[in-house]
């Protein structure tokens, strides 16, 4: 979850608006679809809205043979 909460929170930095002094994470819900036992952790964020007060990022994580792993949605808030 802390990768995904990274990747998410960078992503919604990167579309902050230009008055905007940063942002946080107010929620998130992950769904895991399957372990991981060895290997790598790839995520993958986009954006799914962009507002004035919160950004909406899906971040979807991937095992190293390219299984999805476990999808998470979080609202970011622009501070």
């Amino acid at each position: 979850m802390s990768l995904a909460d990274s990747a998410g929170g960078f992503l919604a930095f990167l579309n902050l608006p230009p008055e905007a002094k940063g942002t946080a994470t107010i929620e998130s819900k992950t769904n895991f679809l399957g372990p991981i036992r060895q290997g790598y952790v790839n995520a993958v964020s986009r954006t799914l809205h962009t507002g004035k007060r919160t950004i909406v990022v899906d971040t979807e994580l991937y095992d190293d043979d390219g299984r999805l792993v476990a999808r998470v949605t979080q609202t970011q808030a622009v501070l």
